[in-house]
């Protein structure tokens, strides 16, 4: 054991005599112990001494660390003093009938050793956490919610000592005014604003999990116009396994705005298209293609082929799939999908029944002025690339589209249209590979995205661009698009 364990174990030992002459003492009323009882208390001792020891290591009361003392902590104090008592007193009866023992002791001792044992670690914990010091602080700190997330980062700003918390704000009436591990609930979060403006925090942290987006954004949008820093815990996951820190909190993303619920998928189709499959995906290191394997990959498929032409994607999406798939059920694959003779020798190697073609160039003002490359990847690679899929016998191909399709008006629109055209040509002429398109709106982290151009204009302090001031914007997610997209694969029937 260390020093410290050792000095713990002779605190222990050391309230032994303590807690039975205090119980002795309090038979006698304050008063002096009769020799006859003395003679008892000392043999009584003796034995507890061992018997305590033997309780105390069993049930760990060394292994704690006093400065996070905590309900557990007493709960084992309590069954080591249980314990260490009932073998001390059955001990005592074996060896000297208990002579001299007072019948009150056995109630009185364990007491007065609980309280022994218990006290001091709960009065070391209380004086390390009776306050934040803001002069060892660096940033004030204005906290949203004041639920179990909250309590746990409070613990946490206790032991960093970089953190000064103002207060915290919940919805829950029954906590306003009450406090959490100290710090006090001073109002609904709708008063955010006014409580700003009184208290100047350096920062806002939101630590409420199911906070409702709406409400997040209205926490952003004080935040932005008191023009103070807003942060936000992670999931609730994280806070459930006890990785709750200071160093997970990180900057509010477009993603915690959503606004609504993420669509879930209905798993049992597309468990059935997929379950020993052998599946490829082209563009497999992109946005889209590196989480249509990830989610596909949960689906045990008999072979995932991922086809990039770039290699560290390519590398990325190896390493990554290590961790999700047997090294046997994938394979990584460089080639450019313009290169017909390349993914035919694919085709032919792996003969795959699901095909998703993910690989596109995506920038409109890029495509637009490489006008000749956008057609010649959006729609002509992915033309001759559902030839092959037919004469290659893949029962589903899955052409992923965009909403700049629809009467387009740029060149990656019209070519992604003219892919689609494709597509729905060959279904009609009755070939044997169902052909399903499927088309997105602004899918958030994507590439090609105008998320990222309007954080990256929002950092520079704008403006914001939009194509029309009465422009309505719909978003998903990226795991949200793919859900869709399995799903179509899935229900579509072509064409």
């Amino acid at each position: 054991m260390s020093i410290r364990q050792w000095l713990v174990f002779f605190h222990d030992l050391l309230w032994v005599p303590l807690a039975a002459g205090l119980a002795w003492w309090t038979r006698f009323n304050l008063e002096a112990i009769s020799t006859a009882f003395v003679h008892g208390l000392v043999r009584f001792v003796g034995v507890a001494l061992v018997a305590q020891a033997v309780s105390n290591a069993f049930f760990g009361l060394y292994r704690g660390v006093w400065r996070f003392a905590s309900l557990p902590d007493l709960v084992r104090v309590l069954k080591a003093v249980g314990v260490g008592a009932a073998g001390s007193f059955i001990l005592g009866f074996l060896l000297f009938r208990l002579e001299g023992v007072p019948r009150s002791a056995l109630l009185l001792y364990p007491v007065f050793l609980a309280l022994g044992l218990a006290g001091p670690r709960i009065l070391y914990r209380w004086m390390k956490d009776r306050h934040f010091d803001v002069s060892t602080t660096e940033r004030r700190v204005l906290i949203i919610g004041a639920g179990e997330a909250a309590a746990a980062l409070l613990r946490e700003m206790r032991n960093t000592r970089r953190y000064f918390p103002l207060g915290l704000l919940d919805d829950d009436k029954n906590k306003h005014g009450r406090e959490v591990q100290g710090v006090r609930v001073l109002g609904a979060v709708a008063a955010l604003p006014e409580w700003i403006r009184r208290l100047t925090p350096d920062l806002v942290l939101i630590a409420a999990p199911s906070l409702p987006p709406a409400k997040r954004r209205e926490v952003v949008e004080a935040c932005a116009r008191a023009g103070i820093p807003c942060r936000i815990l992670p999931p609730f996951e994280a806070i459930a396994e006890g990785r709750v820190e200071l160093a997970a909190v990180r900057e509010v993303s477009i993603q915690d705005l959503l606004g609504r619920p993420e669509v879930k998928l209905d798993e049992a189709p597309v468990r059935a298209l997929l379950e020993d499959a052998v599946v490829l995906i082209t563009g497999a290191g992109g946005s889209i293609g590196s989480e249509l394997a990830r989610q596909i990959a949960r689906f045990a498929p008999a072979r995932l082929v991922l086809v990039d032409h770039g290699e560290y994607a390519l590398f990325r999406m190896e390493r990554e799939m290590e961790a999700r798939l047997a090294r046997e059920r994938f394979v990584c694959v460089l080639a450019d999908v313009r290169d017909s003779q390349r993914m035919r020798m694919i085709l032919e190697e792996h003969r795959p029944q699901i095909l998703f073609h993910a690989a596109a160039y995506k920038h409109v003002p890029i495509v637009e002025r490489n006008p000749v490359e956008g057609v010649e990847v959006n729609a002509v690679a992915a033309w001759r690339l559902m030839e092959l899929a037919e004469e290659m016998g893949v029962a589903r191909f899955v052409q992923i589209s965009t909403d700049k399709a629809v009467n387009p008006t740029n060149v990656m629109g019209a070519a992604k249209r003219a892919a689609e055209i494709a597509a729905q040509g060959m279904a009609q002429q009755g070939a044997r590979t169902r052909f399903i398109t499927t088309r997105f709106g602004n899918v958030l982290g994507s590439a090609g995205s105008v998320v990222p151009l309007f954080e990256e204009q929002i950092r520079k302090g704008g403006p914001v661009t939009v194509t029309h001031p009465e422009i309505t914007r719909y978003f998903m997610t990226i795991p949200e698009a793919v859900r869709l997209i399995l799903q179509a694969a899935a229900r579509g029937e072509g064409g």
